[in-house]
């Protein structure tokens, strides 16, 4: 039944068929034709999927997004950032990073960041000597920290699907976030200061609190969200409410930089987006039934066991297959196929959950950056006018060295664990 079904989604898939409706039909045919399940069961299983509670923070976390892009708080975000790192050699590509970093923290989309702070990323690049590819492929691979960087949409999405503690899943993604986007700033240094761009200026301190000031406001999402699911005020979906509320308090009454009138258009961008999201959470769940029925659980843990001597190299060995499936789907579909088959065999060989989990959603981030289906990739093309030749040039080093990132995250689980069990939180 599996190898049919992905016989069947592939085949669709080629010809052009969307993915969710691919999956969908694939799953209902395999089921019809194997089994003598009741057709009305299956439209109940895929209600089922998508009447979850922990999933409602998903077009929350998008309308937050939304009202950040629309708010034009990122010209704020980056202001600050250049105050705190543009000083440093090599440092409008810290500025760079760090700007992500904390849009990241406001957004937990990696197309809100290129949308809103990549065109800013890159002129300014530019304007300190930096190569235009070598600025686009910096604001390409650092636009995946909104991915990882908690309120992270795709972070949000795995916890659901693998049934786990969402606030213990996002404060387990903020050091592995920081983590790659410090080394992307150590890669920065040494590429700036090798070929003589963007040498070091004067530290101001007083632009630092300035410019601090104009931007604490959006700045305090992060913070008011980590701190009330941590602390336990609040749980994920109700801190996604409550973002929704203040980032909509900001950008309308506060900035005023969104009329009332366009928050009905913000509102249905959302709904669409959500819309995509949900009807690929209940296609897949029809998906994950035929894979339990048939086995394939089992299966996997059976073959990871055979060809690997421990956790590490099955995680390391997933962590390949991810990265090819990332380039041939779209990162949420993929989570919702591939959790409910991998996590089962992944408990089985020792692998902990929430690092798997981690290291799934940062390794699927890279199919963001890389061709065919790299939903970034055209993004940043768009909106630095470039050729997706140029651009794939221009980032291939950067996309090595987050490559190579996301590697010693799978090599070192402390990096994931440690945070969560220092705070007691697992």
């Amino acid at each position: 039944m599996s190898i049919a079904l992905l016989l069947l989604f592939l085949g669709l898939s080629a010809l052009g068929v969307p993915l969710a409706v691919a999956l969908g039909l694939a799953s209902v045919a395999v089921i019809m034709m194997f089994t003598s399940t009741p057709i009305d069961l299956l439209s109940q299983s895929m209600f089922s999927a998508m009447n979850s509670f922990l999933l409602v923070a998903v077009p929350l976390f998008i309308l937050v997004g939304h009202f950040m892009e629309r708010g034009r708080v990122a010209e704020r975000i980056f202001d600050f950032a250049e105050a705190m790192v543009g000083w440093m050699p090599g440092g409008l590509g810290h500025v760079n990073v760090v700007s992500s970093v904390i849009f990241g923290g406001i957004s937990g989309s990696s197309v809100a960041d290129i949308a809103s702070v990549g065109a800013i990323e890159i002129k300014a690049m530019e304007r300190h000597g930096f190569p235009k590819g070598y600025a686009v492929g910096m604001t390409l691979v650092t636009s995946t920290l909104s991915s990882i960087i908690p309120p992270s949409i795709l972070v949000v999405i795995a916890g659901s699907i693998a049934n786990v503690s969402i606030g213990t899943l996002l404060v387990a993604g903020l050091i592995p976030g920081l983590f790659i986007a410090f080394v992307f700033m150590v890669f920065n240094h040494f590429y700036a200061v090798h070929h003589g761009y963007n040498p070091p200026t004067p530290f101001n301190f007083r632009l630092v609190v300035t410019t601090g000031l104009r931007a604490i406001l959006p700045m305090l999402t992060p913070v008011i969200l980590l701190g009330g699911i941590v602390n336990g005020f609040f749980t994920p979906t109700e801190a996604a409410a409550i973002a929704v509320v203040y980032t909509m308090f900001l950008s309308v009454i506060v900035y005023r930089t969104i009329p009332p009138a366009e928050i009905w258009n913000i509102f249905v961008e959302t709904a669409r987006a959500s819309g995509t999201i949900l009807f690929i959470a209940a296609t897949a769940k029809l998906a994950a039934w035929v894979f339990a029925f048939d086995g394939l659980p089992v299966q996997v843990a059976e073959f990871l066991a055979s060809i690997s001597t421990g956790p590490t190299m099955a995680l390391f060995l997933i962590f390949l297959f991810l990265i090819v499936v990332g380039m041939f789907m779209d990162a949420i579909a993929a989570m919702f196929i591939l959790i409910p088959v991998l996590l089962p065999p992944a408990l089985k060989v020792g692998i902990d959950p929430m690092h798997f989990l981690i290291v799934t959603v940062v390794t699927l981030t890279l199919g963001l950056v890389t061709p065919p289906v790299g939903v970034c990739l055209y993004a940043v093309a768009q909106v630095a006018k470039m050729s997706i030749e140029d651009v794939i040039r221009g980032s291939m080093v950067p996309v090595l060295i987050l490559t190579a990132a996301i590697l010693a995250l799978v090599l070192f689980p402390v990096l994931t664990l440690g945070p969560i069990r220092l705070l007691g939180l697992y």
